[in-house]
């Protein structure tokens, strides 16, 4: 081995860190920074509030697809820049979370700095402390970017034999040192203190506002200047740097040139590890600010005669490390109203009273609550003057099984240490989520569409609010109702107290259901058939959540035994569907070339054409049999002509939404398909069930008695399963045993 090369590697590491340290301007002087600040005032005279708008748009956003229409996605919940494994900690769904938190960022920069705390509320576990987290690793990465630097200052002291006796530092004559460069460059070794500032003034803070005023309107313009926040434009030195540039102020004589020498511009970075602009705070009972005399140690001691004499406090706390950032108060309503009662007046006046000086502050504040607490502090009789200076934001429950699904895929299936069978997370998500459902009230909405809504059960409106399915016992005019309804549908319960989603198993709850499924000795894996076994227990708990304490309501709402046998009953047929696809005893092609044929036909007699006979070349009318070969097995019984017309209004209808695409029967009429792949199976379920009957005696050693084709047929469709559905050969075997006990068993009796 070369012993060179791993010390060139590190030659090579150390240059590029050299480099790009240099390039991200990190250290800079007062007048660097100043011709910096002219070049983009925009992106460097920035309070909190206005960076964290730029947080959202720095990272974009995109348009989702749902069945209650279109939602604007903010990116940055997604973590684009971390590693997949890092992804698994993005927030799903909650659009209209995120929609809110950048609307109310939106105001404080149209307001001039963040004046009102925001309180996320919502009930446990509903991603409240998702969002901050999102937000606080977005800043961390966005302050590692050219649009994101960020940049404080410090007090530099340079070697006193270095000045040769300038004013302030040991007196006699320095004319060396008076009108020369910025000390902010000056080796480690050229420096006998550097006073560090915790608070992060904005270096053009040095400039006195006045003056300020003067240089920033001849500089960038009064238009520009005007459109500063007021903590840029109007901000002051803190207590301790003020002390500092007075004293040396005196000691030079009043020149600021001088004073200036002493100042090092330093780029920054936002970090919740170490607490800079991203900090998290948890119920405590103290404020969250406080002071502390800067002690007597070398720095101190090395300090000029001028400041020796001057006593100077260093600010600390929660409130001083989130400068420039974003100060999360979790659970904040779980505090004493006495230990939060201070941010009345400091969200008002973007101030903190502290012993010895007023700390400005510059941070959005962002709180969580529980419903619980909320509605307990609304009977305060502090809540009305609290309400003024508070931004509620509501982050209920998610009500799409399809998002709670990606939740639990993404959270807890990579962690059980055990393979993940088809359907076990989606089952957990659709009973977490009809814990959610509440029953429509049908006076809140049009007469016609009110009628479909209370005919919904809680199942039926599960889907359509995750799928936009319409459930396919209504009438053709009823589901046109309801497919232009769904908005409606989602928002109805937005103005009630005891809205959709505060009241539900909770994510959390979720998942220990699946966490302890995976424990489970009668399976080997992570299965949906455990995850039932853990829900019944779960369901037998009754003292402990709330919601399952819930009135049971027609339409199978809060009726949690009638969720699980609907759920169970649910993932057989998914088993079957499985089953059926993977055996190749019922072709799918079959089926879609018989609805082909169909609409070929129904489409020439609702127009009145004729089809041409490729057999004799004649033009014959459209075949009543095959179309009513087909009705009967879509179940239409009467209104042949009226269920035809339907069909090609529905392509039609499809058409316009999908200018330019290619009409397939499959996507635009997927429930017709349905009905015909489940008719084509019925017609061959006992020799499904025998098939089945095959693969459970090969997989439990017991084929001797099969013979060559059946063992290749059963071969086949466990390769079937695994390939195409994800199945492993126990969770495959699990399948085929479930349908031969509970779908099966007089069909091989």
């Amino acid at each position: 081995m070369n012993a060179g090369k791993p010390l060139e590697h590190l030659a090579q590491v150390a240059s590029l860190v050299e480099a790009r340290f240099r390039e991200g301007r990190r250290v800079l002087s007062f007048q660097e920074y100043l011709e910096l600040f002219a070049g983009k005032p925009e992106r460097y005279g920035r309070d909190a509030s206005r960076y964290l708008c730029d947080l959202f748009d720095h990272y974009g956003t995109t348009e989702i697809a749902r069945p209650w229409g279109t939602s604007t996605r903010y990116r940055l919940f997604d973590l684009p820049w971390e590693s997949p494994s890092g992804r698994r900690d993005a927030l799903v769904g909650q659009e209209e979370v995120q929609g809110e938190v950048y609307r109310v960022l939106c105001n404080f920069v149209r307001e001039g700095r963040p004046n009102r705390l925001m309180l996320l509320c919502g009930p446990n576990g509903s991603s409240k402390s998702t969002v901050a987290a999102c937000i606080m690793r977005a800043l961390e990465h966005y302050s590692t970017t050219d649009e994101g630097a960020l940049y404080r200052f410090h007090w530099i002291f340079p070697d006193q034999r270095a000045l040769r006796g300038a004013i302030g530092f040991g007196g006699g004559d320095a004319p060396a040192a008076k009108g020369g460069a910025s000390y902010a460059h000056l080796p480690e070794d050229a420096v006998d203190a550097r006073l560090f500032l915790e608070v992060r003034d904005h270096p053009l803070f040095l400039l006195p506002p006045a003056e300020r005023t003067v240089w920033l309107d001849a500089v960038i313009g009064a238009e520009a200047r005007a459109r500063l926040p007021e903590w840029v434009a109007f901000g002051r030195l803190s207590h301790k740097s003020q002390q500092i540039y007075e004293a040396l102020l005196s000691s030079y004589g009043g020149s600021l040139d001088e004073v200036l020498r002493h100042v090092q511009v330093e780029r920054y970075f936002v970090s919740r590890r170490y607490r800079v602009g991203a900090v998290t705070l948890g119920p405590q009972m103290s404020v969250d600010a406080g002071e502390r005399q800067v002690t007597a140690d070398r720095s101190v001691a090395a300090l000029p005669a001028s400041l020796k004499a001057t006593t100077l406090f260093d600010a600390y706390g929660e409130l001083v490390e989130a400068a420039g950032g974003l100060l999360e108060f979790s659970d904040l309503l779980k505090r004493p109203l006495d230990a939060y009662k201070y941010l009345q007046l400091s969200v008002e006046t973007g101030e903190v009273a502290l012993s010895q000086q007023t700390l400005q502050l510059n941070c959005v504040m962002l709180a969580s609550a529980n419903e619980v607490h909320l509605a307990a502090f609304r009977e305060h009789p502090e809540f009305a003057s609290f309400r003024g200076r508070l931004e509620l934001v509501r982050a209920p429950y998610l009500r799409s099984w399809c998002d709670e699904e990606a939740i639990y895929d993404a959270q807890v299936a990579p962690h059980v240490g055990r393979h993940v069978a088809p359907h076990a997370t989606e089952l957990a998500a659709q009973f977490a989520v009809l814990t959610r459902m509440r029953k429509p009230s049908p006076e809140r909405y049009a007469p016609a569409l009110g009628a479909v809504v209370a005919s919904l059960a809680a199942v039926e409106k599960m889907d359509l609010l995750a799928t936009g399915a319409v459930p396919d016992r209504l009438d053709p005019e009823a589901q046109k109702v309801l497919r232009a309804g769904v908005r409606d549908v989602w928002t109805e319960s937005d103005a009630y107290p005891l809205y959709e989603g505060r009241i539900g198993a909770s994510p959390r709850e979720m998942r220990g259901v699946l966490l302890d499924a995976a424990q489970s000795r009668a399976w080997s894996c992570l299965s949906p058939l455990a995850v039932l076994e853990q829900l019944d227990e779960l369901c037998a708990r009754t003292g402990e959540y709330e919601w399952l304490e819930e009135e049971t309501l027609p339409g199978g709402y809060h009726d949690h035994r009638a969720f699980r046998d609907l759920l169970r009953e649910r993932l057989l047929d998914a088993f079957e569907e499985e089953l059926r696809a993977a055996s190749g005893l019922v072709p799918e092609e079959r089926s879609a070339e018989l609805f082909d044929r169909y609409m070929t036909h129904v489409s020439a007699w609702v127009k009145g054409e004729k089809l041409k006979n490729r057999h004799t070349g004649a033009y014959d009318d459209p075949d009543p049999r095959i179309m009513a070969e087909v009705e009967a097995l879509l179940g239409v019984r009467g209104g042949e002509a009226e269920h035809r017309q339907a069909l090609l209004s529905a392509i039609a209808a499809w058409a316009i939404d999908h200018p330019g695409a290619k009409i397939v029967h499959a996507t635009v009429f997927a429930r017709e398909m349905r009905r015909l792949r489940e008719a084509a199976f019925e017609e061959r379920r006992g020799q499904v069930a025998r098939f089945a009957l095959d693969m459970v005696n090969l997989a439990e050693g017991q084929g001797a008695s099969l013979d060559r084709e059946r063992v290749a047929l059963a071969e086949r469709a466990h390769g079937e399963l695994r390939a195409r559905f994800g199945y492993c050969d126990a969770c495959a075997r699990d399948l085929v045993s479930s349908l031969l006990r509970w779908r099966y068993a007089e069909l091989v009796a």
